[in-house]
């Protein structure tokens, strides 16, 4: 009679990358992680309409804002793209280790930035537009 218990098959690895950016804990759902792979997409399409606004402000508004507002309000666009781009990223592991490890997701602490700066942007063209 063998008293030996079959061995556990072992997981494939998904990479050293991998293990080192989601250490421990265990493989989510896969609907959760394709779930968190569109959000992230959603917050990258949204980072590129923001660096295509910075480009836009710049290149096409020349006869509606005076110098300095045109380039600090495209700076401002092009700054929170690039912002959100990071912040998306690191959304994205955040919420990825929070599965693995059955934790609380965590807030998204950039949203109030991007809603404030946002804002900010839309008064000033509003202002400019019914200013002229």
């Amino acid at each position: 009679m063998n008293s030996e218990q079959p061995a556990k098959p072992i997981p494939p690895s998904r990479g050293k990358m991998a293990e080192r950016l989601l250490p421990g804990g265990e493989e989510p759902d896969p609907r959760f992680t394709l779930a968190n792979e569109r959000t992230f997409l959603a917050w990258i399409r949204t980072s590129l309409a923001l660096l295509a606004g910075g480009i836009a402000i710049e290149a096409f508004t020349s006869g509606l804002f005076i110098e300095p507002v045109r380039k600090g309000l495209a700076v401002l666009l092009l700054l929170l793209g690039m912002m959100l781009s990071g912040g998306a990223a690191m959304r994205w592991l955040r919420v990825e280790r929070s599965m693995r490890n059955k934790a609380p997701l965590p807030l998204p602490l950039f949203v109030p930035l991007l809603a404030g700066a946002g804002a900010l942007a839309a008064a000033v063209v509003l202002v400019f537009i019914l200013w002229r």
